[in-house]
């Protein structure tokens, strides 16, 4: 599955636990507009962590680098760079 995909799936199957069917874009903010709360970022990283090898321990956690669809993919590639860098 594409990342995007993936993401975008993961992220609807946290809103929808959350009884949030909204539709939502790769630029909609979802923890800072509070559609999602501190507990789903938990969930997130480690999801991130399992699935792409993003490192939150190294790289810090900041919830404005995964309140979209975008910011996260920026933050994955960001990971990618670092662990091969």
């Amino acid at each position: 599955m594409e990342r995007k995909a993936a993401i975008r799936e993961f992220l609807r199957t946290l809103l929808v636990r959350r009884r949030d069917r909204q539709p939502f874009s790769d630029e909609t903010s979802l923890f800072l507009s509070s559609r999602l709360q501190s507990v789903d970022a938990v969930v997130l990283a480690v999801f991130l962590e399992e699935n792409f090898g993003v490192d939150f321990a190294a790289m810090g956690f900041d919830p404005e680098r995964v309140d979209t669809v975008n910011a996260i993919l920026s933050l994955i590639e960001e990971s990618s760079t670092l662990l091969s860098g």
